[in-house]
């Protein structure tokens, strides 16, 4: 705003110094002269010229303001509200030492004036001109103070957009001010997906005569979303013409913009006949925020108008208070120069950037806007109207006032009461009712008839698509006129995709067949919910399978049978280490040991092994091991199972990667959209795909083979195979589908009838209707041979990995608690020799310490227990006698180096003398 406003002061200084009575560098005028021009004899011009002199009066009373400076009001009545003619009123203005004008009234007038103000460099400061394009940039001496139509226009969008339409109307005065702000309206609407469907412009002079004519274009439009940009004097008009031609009923949407609120605040109450005609309507209304000094202008306002009511009611616009705040706002400027001693300078003084007025703050943003525009939503009900939200440049629209709300998360509004009378929200489109039948283009192949095909020499249409395209039809709750267009020369397949540019570039309003949605269509056209779900698969001659002598071999891949051998073997030896110390099944000779761990082993696969297990590690193991080897066991012998009872067909084609890998010719149907996906997507070379036009051609060029003329793989949708393979048992679908989509009817982009129709399918998807047109169609007898297997899935190591994971797991932990155990009991029983022993000799610790791992426990047990005894005996010798107390026992210690007696004393104490 600084910057602005310093512009404006240059200007102001420029004129000061070049009039007579010339304002010089370091004196302060007694006296500064500005201009307003407006339609004053409009009930609009007459507000703005109360709250014009109002705001001179309050700024010439304030010595805090302008000091002893006082400002001299001249009014100039642009009368002709015209541009050109305007010209001569403006020069009047300017030629009384006029500093600044106020105005324009209309941005026509400002269009023109402008260029004048910038040659004669005197600013206009304008709160009603509101064009987007008049802007500061091209015009340095134009000086908005009042929120551009930029802003009502994106409000405008975004309520289009809130309620889900796609299309509106235009109604507007074809003068600079109605084109430009449509075209506002028109960026606004595309950057939401939506747009402007008609555009009706209408003289500023038109008669009602030629208002009607254009109305009953609009009623004969597909849309029922009808914006409508004019004035306070032009506007009423149209809805009065509206409300004759029975426009303003149910279906109906129309939002005007602001002029409408201001003629609802300005002139209220309005006569019974002009609110009849606007029940229902949607308007923008400013938003001024509520503060002190909003609430004195008010209480004011009444005082202000009385006795200039003669004419009619004047009530408080918000041009009202933005011709006040305008005038403070120049009052202010005027003194921040004159304190300046009459220089230019440039300050950052917040207080000379901001100033609050009756509208708020008066704040520019870098785009020379100012800042925080807002609008009330208003719906006119009955005989007044009620706020419905609001709208903020930050948060959107929003039922919070804007200055509560800084997010546009919650976009809502409360329920609006529609032309009509009604709450429920209209669809915002119908049919033109103009007698044209929509152009529906359908897809006339030489194959698969049974989705949808034309009855020679008729305009009949059938199959499974057009059965489900009228029952979806039949569920709407509005006709739908069309006409049914075949689209091809009945002796090629054509391309669906070249049908759906047809749609795009006008030669058509639909498409209904067997059209599949893809990446590429869903760009041109919008596409229902699918009402078929297909995919691409591929087709090969499959022969049968002879089972082999090693067929026991087939259930597993030889990885799996590899792992699955190798952990038999672990398991067993995991097994024998735990066992060994403690169980004598698993003692003896090396040889014999190995057969142990060999035959435990492989006998668990049968439950028939016959080892006990002793130690708690060891059953925790083959406890595990166990139920993994009744998994693995059952997969087996199902699988082999399979094998044994169920035909086997086999085929050199495996799938699309045994495709892509070769260098054989591949077939696919001629139109198809396979064949840009196989090159495209799957980067298979062009020359090797063929096209083939009918099921026949490509069963014979399947039979015939890629080395015969033929082909070795057959590519196409799965709903067209499942018709190819139920009387073609020689082929079979091989691998997987490897595309997924669907088929669906396809229209213009953000048509609404794709949105119903959509829903009409999921209701045909619920009620059951969509499954029995399929069973009509496309219910035929399989194949005897489809139950048939082609060749046999083998199981893989993959699906069993988890199992031996865990084993393995279970393994390494028994080992680790079994090592632990092992080294405790060894440093318990051997610290002694290992006292005496050379500590530095490694490999004999070593020696030592397998030695002692591959001892019987039980042995060592009882070995500890004589050591302790001989500890014992030892001490008892160095005392020379010792006497040891036996209650109700014998001892027995044979020894070569004790000698004694020993009886059962009862109570007694028997004494035992070491030598």
């Amino acid at each position: 705003m600084v910057k602005i406003w310093l512009l404006a002061l240059m200007i102001l200084y420029n004129g000061f110094s070049s009039t007579e009575a010339g304002i010089h560098n370091s004196t302060r005028p007694a006296v500064v002269n500005i201009g307003a021009l407006f339609s004053f004899n409009t009930s609009v011009g007459r507000i703005i010229k109360i709250a014009i002199e109002a705001a001179v009066k309050d700024v010439n009373s304030d010595p805090n303001i302008l000091g002893e400076t006082k400002l001299k009001l001249s009014l100039q009545e642009d009368s002709k509200y015209r541009g050109f003619l305007s010209i001569a009123e403006v020069l009047q203005v300017m030629s009384s030492d006029t500093v600044a004008i106020i105005g324009p009234h209309s941005s026509v007038t400002a269009h023109v004036i402008t260029h004048i103000a910038n040659e004669l460099q005197v600013p206009l400061l304008s709160f009603s001109a509101l064009d987007p394009t008049l802007s500061s940039l091209q015009f340095p001496f134009f000086i908005r103070t009042c929120h551009s139509d930029l802003f009502q226009m994106a409000a405008i969008a975004d309520l289009v957009d809130y309620y889900g339409w796609k299309e509106v109307i235009a109604v507007y005065i074809d003068d600079d001010n109605g084109r430009n702000g449509i075209t506002a309206l028109s960026d606004k609407l595309a950057k939401r997906r939506c747009r402007i469907s008609f555009k009706a412009p209408v003289s500023p002079e038109a008669t009602t005569e030629e208002i009607t004519n254009v109305l009953v274009q609009v009623a004969l439009a597909e849309s029922r979303v009808i914006v409508v940009h004019a004035n306070t004097l032009w506007g009423p008009k149209v809805f009065s013409v509206a409300k004759n031609l029975g426009m303003m009923t149910t279906g109906y949407v129309w939002i005007a913009t602001a002029f409408l609120s201001a003629i609802l605040d300005i002139s209220s109450p309005l006569s019974s006949d002009s609110m009849d005609a606007i029940q229902g309507v949607l308007t923008p209304r400013v938003y001024i925020p509520d503060s002190e000094l909003k609430r004195r202008f008010v209480s004011r306002w009444k005082n202000l108008t009385y006795g200039n009511t003669a004419n009619g009611p004047l009530g408080l616009s918000f041009l009202s208070f933005y011709a006040y705040d305008t005038v403070y706002a120049l009052a202010h400027a005027l003194d921040a120069f004159f304190k300046q001693g009459n220089q230019i300078t440039f300050s950052n003084d917040p207080k000379l950037s901001v100033l609050k007025g009756v509208t708020g703050l008066f704040k520019y943003a870098p785009d020379k806007n100012l800042v925080n525009p807002a609008y009330e939503i208003i719906n006119v009900i009955g005989t007044g109207s009620r706020r419905i939200g609001y709208w903020s440049n930050h948060s959107g629209l929003s039922v919070v006032s804007p200055e509560a709300n800084d997010s546009r998360e919650s976009q809502k509004l409360f329920p609006v009461i529609w032309p009509g009378d009604t709450v429920q929200k209209p669809r915002g489109w119908v049919f033109p009712n103009n007698g044209r039948l929509l152009r529906i283009g359908v897809p006339i192949g030489v194959s698969y008839r049974e989705f949808v095909w034309q009855v020679p020499g008729t305009n009949t249409f059938q199959g499974f698509c057009i059965d489900v395209f009228l029952s979806a039809v039949n569920l709407l709750p509005y006709a739908v006129p069309y006409k049914f267009i075949p689209y091809g020369d009945g002796i090629n397949n054509p391309s669906n995709t070249e049908l759906l540019r047809s749609i795009t570039a006008g030669e058509f309003d639909g498409a209904v067949g067997d059209i599949a949605i893809t990446t590429t269509r869903t760009k041109l056209v919008d596409f229902t919910q699918p009402y078929v779900e297909s995919g691409l698969v591929v087709v090969a001659p499959v022969g049968k399978t002879e089972t082999s002598a090693l067929a026991f071999l087939a259930p597993f891949t030889p990885r799996m049978w590899f792992v699955t051998a190798v952990f038999f073997i672990i398991v067993g030896t995991v097994v024998w280490i735990l066992e060994h110390r403690v169980n004598d099944e698993f003692r003896g000779p090396p040889k014999k040991q190995v057969v142990t761990i060999l035959w435990f082993s492989f006998s668990t696969m049968f439950f028939s092994h016959r080892e006990n297990t002793v130690s708690t590690l060891g059953r925790c193991v083959l406890l595990i091991w166990l139920f993994v080897v009744l998994i693995i066991t059952s997969s087996y012998t199902a699988s082999l199972t399979s094998i044994l009872t169920v035909q086997q067909l086999s085929s050199p084609i495996k799938g699309i990667e045994s495709l892509v890998i070769s260098k054989e010719p591949i077939g696919y149907t001629q139109g198809s959209f396979s064949r840009s996906y196989l090159i495209q997507e799957i980067g298979i070379d062009e020359s090797r795909l063929v096209p083939l036009k009918t099921a026949e051609e490509a069963a014979r060029a399947l039979e015939k083979g890629p080395h015969n003329g033929g082909v070795a793989a057959y590519v196409e949708e799965r709903a067209y195979i499942e018709i190819f393979l139920s009387s073609r048992c020689e082929f079979t679908v091989v691998g997987q589908a490897f595309t997924r989509n669907g088929w669906g009817f396809a229209f213009p982009r953000d048509s609404p009838l794709a949105v119903d129709l959509s829903t009409a399918i999921l209701q045909m998807v619920d009620n059951g209707d969509l499954q029995r047109i399929h069973d009509k169609w496309l219910l035929s007898r399989a194949c005897l041979s489809q139950g048939a297997k082609l060749e046999v899935e083998k199981l893989k190591l993959k699906s069993f990995w988890g199992l031996y994971a865990i084993c393995g797991s279970a393994c390494l932990l028994a080992l680790f608690i079994f090592l632990i155990q092992i080294i405790r009991q060894y440093n318990k029983n051997h610290s002694e020799e290992l006292d005496s022993t050379d500590q530095n000799s490694g490999s004999s610790c070593l020696r030592r310490f397998f030695a002692f791992v591959d001892k019987k426990e039980e042995t060592l047990q009882n070995r500890l227990k004589r050591r302790k005894m001989e500890r014992i005996s030892y001490r008892s010798s160095e005392g020379g006698s010792s006497s040891i107390i036996f209650n109700k026992e014998y001892v027995v210690q044979p020894s070569s180096c004790t000698t004694g007696s020993v009886s059962n004393g009862g109570s007694e104490q028997v004494s035992i003398k070491v030598v």
